[in-house]
């Protein structure tokens, strides 16, 4: 059994795959998952060149059969959850008019319903983690969408909203388990998922995957008497900042 293990969804590439290698970096045995199973050996290959303790499990996490068999691996693997990971997530643009049903349907799958799943699956081994040393940890990957709607991403936002608000209500559930719950939201990150709006905005004045991997490190760091429900990430000078 591990001392400390944690789970990554969404691992493959940005956010989650910093935040892997973050954890990984602390002395975490970690499950990374993605949906396409070469991009995540890739990546996955990447850390374990470093000697990192990780394993790449594959899952599409709209498939609730494939969530459970994830965390079961997960556990028949490492014997232990310390912090879960729901990073997760698609980003689909377009006017409410003539949404497309199956873009909501899969927002509304990978963004939201898998985090709720997630959770309910995880949660035996987190009470477990957070009864032996006090502060497991549950970090749901949200947006800055989610604190203020955008236009042209109204099903996004409000996936990531729900994410929030989740976040929010799982904190009062679970707290006095010892288990913390923190949503993380994001301005632009320079990721694959943001490629659409290079043009307007330059990777290299975007936040850094690593920024939110730093923050993580933060929360696991703190104390359990220190609860940090959310953190919100903009770029300096953003007007977007302010309407939030």
């Amino acid at each position: 059994m591990a001392e400390r293990a944690a789970l990554v969804t969404g691992g493959s590439s940005g956010i989650g795959l910093a935040i892997a290698r973050a954890l990984a970096e602390d002395g975490y045995a970690v499950t990374v998952s993605a949906r396409r199973p070469d991009k995540l050996e890739a990546a996955v290959a990447t850390l374990s060149a470093d000697s990192l303790d990780v394993a790449a499990m594959p899952a599409n996490v709209a498939d609730e059969d494939e969530l459970k068999a994830l965390l079961e691996a997960h556990k028949e693997r490492y014997g232990r959850l310390d912090v879960l990971v729901n990073n997760a997530g698609v980003g689909i643009g377009g006017a409410l008019d003539d949404y497309a049903t199956k873009s909501l349907d899969m927002q509304l799958g990978v963004n939201l319903r898998s985090y709720v799943l997630a959770i309910r699956e995880a949660l035996p081994m987190l009470r477990e983690a957070g009864g032996e040393h006090g502060k497991a940890l549950i970090v749901n990957t949200a947006s800055i969408a989610g604190k203020a709607g955008q236009g042209w991403l109204a099903v996004y936002s409000a996936t990531k909203a729900g994410v929030v608000g989740l976040s929010q209500a799982a904190q009062m559930e679970l707290g006095s388990a010892g288990i913390q719950v923190t949503a993380l939201c994001p301005g632009f990150v320079d990721t694959p998922m943001t490629e659409w709006v290079q043009g307007q905005v330059k990777p290299e004045e975007m936040i850094k995957p690593e920024d939110l991997a730093e923050t993580v490190r933060l929360l696991l760091r703190t104390s359990p008497n220190c609860l940090i429900p959310e953190v919100v990430f903009t770029r300096p000078g953003d007007p977007s900042a302010f309407s939030t």
